[in-house]
């Protein structure tokens, strides 16, 4: 193994699900005593739907994680992509399925109903699934012993936080007018927007909510008109909060098109990107809830490989723990612009 992978590892070792399974792979490969003469994922292949479009910021970081990780373990990775849209995540899968992967990493997106026939043939077949970003609970309880595993956020959890820390660290007061811009119709995927909004209502703010639709899902640039048009007819907004990483990078972009000034508004979202961090320091984005994308990438591909190899069962990893601001953009900024953050 690499320095630069042993290096990562130390790095990823901050969690008590993470440490297992770091533990578990560091003892089965680097151990004098059980040492192997080939890296543990040789021969085997992995299919990855990354969850975006092609160069989209969000995917991009998973993807890097993969590829380190594929890297690492000399695994043969094909990466897909579906411009978040539920209906190409199956399509994908499908497509996976008749090319006999050793193993395929899934968005849970489309939901357990959707997934658990096609998971349940791909097990039939001896190819192993194992998911990121947003959680299939009913497949993870099917199959966890398999060896489906989770690496992400709990998507309900996350949005609770990032209001809650929004709200905390803005001051906003009931009767305030908040904006939530995320998506309410797609599964488990939508409880982060839920959560966003329950919870401010909560607090006693007026919410207005906006569905990001399909085709802005696919390409951020395009939502301009929206903010524009909602801010042109709401001047006593307060507080955005954005539930989707790629829109967050484009909010300072979106503001400034607006005529907004920087700090006129708080702005949370989530994930982190060059442009997201450009936006954070010039104050056109307060609060970003940091799902550390890159450690999906890396930590699925890990776990299919101990379990293809030593017959590990599914691990749930929690990678949400953080929020990113002005107070540590400075720390972070450098590993989003390589892709890590």
């Amino acid at each position: 193994m690499s320095h630069s992978s042993r290096s990562l590892f130390g790095k990823l070792l901050s969690t008590s699900s993470a440490r297992t399974l770091l533990c578990a792979l560091s003892l089965l490969i680097l151990s004098p005593s059980i040492a192997m003469a080939e890296p543990s994922g040789k021969g085997l292949s992995i299919w990855f739907d990354v969850g975006g479009p092609v160069g989209g910021p969000y995917a991009t970081v998973v993807q890097n994680g993969a590829k380190q990780a594929a890297e690492d373990l000399n695994v043969d990775l094909r990466v897909v992509y579906s411009d978040w849209q539920p209906q190409k995540m199956v399509e994908n899968f499908k497509h996976a399925l008749a090319a006999k992967p050793s193993g395929i990493v899934v968005m849970g997106h489309p939901s357990d109903s959707a997934y658990q026939p096609l998971i349940e043939e791909a097990y039939r077949s001896n190819i192993l699934v194992t998911s990121v970003d947003t959680p299939l609970p009913n497949t993870m309880v099917t199959n966890q012993s398999r060896g489906f595993g989770y690496v992400g956020v709990s998507n309900s959890d996350r949005g609770v936080l990032l209001a809650n820390e929004a709200l905390a660290r803005s001051q906003l007061k009931a009767g305030d007018r908040a904006l939530v811009w995320g998506i309410k119709d797609i599964a488990e995927r939508s409880d982060s927007t839920r959560g966003l909004i329950s919870t401010l209502e909560s607090a006693g703010l007026k919410v207005d909510f906006i569905q990001i639709s399909p085709e802005t899902d696919k390409d951020p640039s395009i939502g301009t008109a929206a903010i524009t048009a909602y801010l042109a007819s709401h001047y006593d907004t307060k507080l955005i909060l954005v539930d989707h990483g790629a829109l967050t990078a484009q909010m300072g972009n979106f503001l400034r098109n607006a005529g907004v000034r920087p700090g006129e508004l708080y702005v949370g979202g989530f994930s982190l990107s060059p442009a997201t961090a450009d936006a954070i320091r010039t104050g056109y984005v307060q609060l970003v809830g940091d799902s550390q994308p890159y450690l999906m990438g890396y930590l699925s591909v890990v776990q299919l490989v101990l379990t293809k190899r030593y017959g590990f069962s599914g691990l749930d990893i929690n990678t949400g723990a953080g929020f990113v601001s002005r107070d540590n953009i400075e720390l972070i900024a450098p590993l989003a612009a390589k892709g890590l953050r």
